[in-house]
């Protein structure tokens, strides 16, 4: 990155940010991009989980904000990433027989025609289905009879949100990008004109500092926008405000439902969303004014996700159905930006807009949309006739792991037989790496032990730690843990059972010695007791307090 002038250089590596580089890469600009943390190690790995159209934006008469994310939803489905976004059904809940059902079909059925239109006039998922009170049981027996009278069953669609983030990363790698992670901007380079050069950084690795040269910055930090934009003088760029929203997660048979459930409150939505091996429930939204790099759920907001689940379940969640909780900051863009003169509001949801000449910085929007939004911020940057001349060819861009992603599909039986694997496993790995599953076979041809299982962990297997390493970028154990093996906010012990034998996995994969192993054992472990002992706060102040009690794995001496 040191000895050459990037077209493009791309600072943070969320969704919004690795979209922006892949989409750079794709139209043959020279992309750096650089994150301060671990890939997703922010909001983008503390979602929902959703891949959706906002259906209650519809009833704010959102349409065209709603029609940009079904499209982009279908394309997902389809074409960019098949094997990390998979359909989804939920059920509405209907309190009253007949005005209820009646606009509510009507506000579903607009988002399946929107849906179909973003298509081209094909179905990417079913369309809306009513159903009576007892085949709502049915599908969701764990709910109290007297919380509906029926229910409307539509579809939206989920996705492990890290995992996209890192395939996005790769895929930029694909297509020429460069990308560092634990790089931290402090400053930025200025021409004699003052327009942006590109920034001066820290390697928090191993303290060394050099510049990064381009023509063009991309300030993609969500809820540090601010921050980074202020390295840049000037008066243009963007105000952003973090909101927290938090999740729970319970075991995959505590429920028996064969869809996930959406709900109204009075402050946000809630969803009850099933995977493989678990359920995710959330969230809220709420005010943080803490430190942004480390949000935690408080006892206060479990108790409020708890209580807004069991209005509608029939046998009550407690505490002790928890095996799992995880907090992130939505970067909530504000209605002014800094300079009205200089900003092209080009959602809703988003907003792009220059700090100085140079660099621009974006914020807002959603997963959903991080196409969408990469694709204006490149734009923008460019200039209208340079954007015209070089076109994001994203649209139709499979991800590593979507080419080939159906005829491996139809080779998951074969497989399974001959690594010994079950249809359940097989699921899992085609969900997590698709028609890249090869790759990871080819590993445990090479090395048989890796086909398995982590001993704590069996939903896991040790090719995927060892993969996590030498191929998915994690250079730490809580790397492993939270964005990879998400036994951070899968596991009741935040994976604390399985430390030693995935470290003794990274050890081999990065070569680390005794001495790193043990450091990296400590700090892992230092984090999950943090977590824990926040979570038993009741403010925020006090969790964000005892979370900083563990300290970063690295970077902990450097300052801007």
């Amino acid at each position: 990155m040191q000895s050459q002038v990037f077209d493009v250089l791309v600072i943070g590596g969320g969704v919004t940010g690795a979209g922006i580089a892949l989409d750079a890469a794709s139209r043959g600009l020279s992309t750096a991009v650089v994150d301060y943390q671990d890939w997703a190690a922010g909001t983008s790995s503390r979602s929902s989980r959703l891949v959706h159209g906002g259906l209650r934006y519809l009833y704010n008469l959102d349409f065209k904000l709603v029609a940009e994310a079904l499209k982009e939803r279908g394309r997902l489905l389809t074409t960019i990433a098949p094997h990390l976004v998979e359909a989804q059904p939920f059920l509405w809940p209907l309190k009253t027989p007949v005005v209820e059902r009646a606009y509510s079909a009507v506000g579903v059925g607009m988002y399946d025609a929107l849906a179909v239109i973003g298509a081209g006039g094909r179905k990417t998922v079913p369309t809306q289905k009513h159903l009576s009170k007892k085949a709502a049981m049915r599908h969701f027996p764990e709910v109290k009879a007297d919380a509906l009278c029926g229910a409307i069953e539509f579809y939206d669609a989920r996705v492990d949100d890290a995992r996209l983030v890192i395939t996005l990363i790769r895929t930029a790698l694909k297509y020429g990008a460069e990308a560092a992670s634990r790089i931290k901007v402090t400053g930025i380079v200025k021409d004699e004109k003052g327009a942006a050069a590109g920034a001066e950084v820290t390697d928090l690795e191993t303290g060394a500092s050099f510049t990064i040269r381009a023509k063009k910055i991309i300030n993609a930090t969500g809820v540090w926008t601010e921050e980074t934009q202020d390295m840049a003088g000037g008066t243009g760029g963007l105000k952003v405000l973090a909101s927290k929203g938090i999740h729970i997660v319970i075991p995959r048979d505590r429920l028996k439902a064969k869809a996930g459930m959406f709900l109204r409150t009075e402050k946000s939505v809630l969803f009850i969303i099933p995977w493989q091996h678990y359920w995710v429930i959330g969230t809220t939204d709420t005010a943080w004014h803490e430190q942004l790099e480390n949000p935690v759920p408080t006892s206060a907001d479990i108790d409020y996700v708890l209580a807004h689940a069991n209005e509608v379940l029939d046998k009550l969640l407690t505490r002790d159905d928890i095996i799992g909780t995880y907090a992130g900051l939505r970067p909530l863009l504000q209605p002014k930006v800094l300079d009205e003169s200089k900003s092209t509001k080009v959602s809703r949801e988003h907003t792009v807009s220059e700090v100085i000449p140079g660099m621009v910085a974006i914020a807002g929007g959603k997963l959903t949309t991080y196409r969408v939004m990469a694709e204006d911020a490149v734009d923008f940057a460019l200039g209208k006739e340079a954007a015209e001349a070089t076109p994001s060819p994203t649209a139709g861009l499979p991800l590593l792991g979507a080419d080939g992603y159906d005829a491996v599909v139809n080779q998951s039986a074969r497989l399974g037989k001959q690594y010994g694997f079950d249809a359940d496993r097989m699921k899992h790995l085609l969900s997590r790496y698709g028609s890249e599953i090869e790759d990871l076979l080819a590993s445990i041809d090479e090395n048989p032990t890796l086909a398995q299982p982590l001993q704590h962990a069996p939903q896991f297997i040790r090719a995927e730690v060892s993969r996590a390493c030498t191929v998915e970028g994690a250079l730490h154990l809580e790397d492993i843990f939270v964005s990879r093996v998400r036994l951070n906010s899968e596991s009741r012990d935040r994976g604390g059972a399985c430390v030693d034998e995935v470290a003794e996995i990274a050890a081999k994969a990065l070569g680390w010695d005794d001495a790193r192993s043990a450091a990296e054992k400590a700090n892992y472990r230092a984090r999950i007791a943090a977590e824990l002992a926040a979570e038993e706060q009741t403010t925020d102040a006090a969790a964000s307090a005892e979370r900083e009690k563990a300290v970063d794995i690295v970077g902990a001496g450097v300052t801007a």
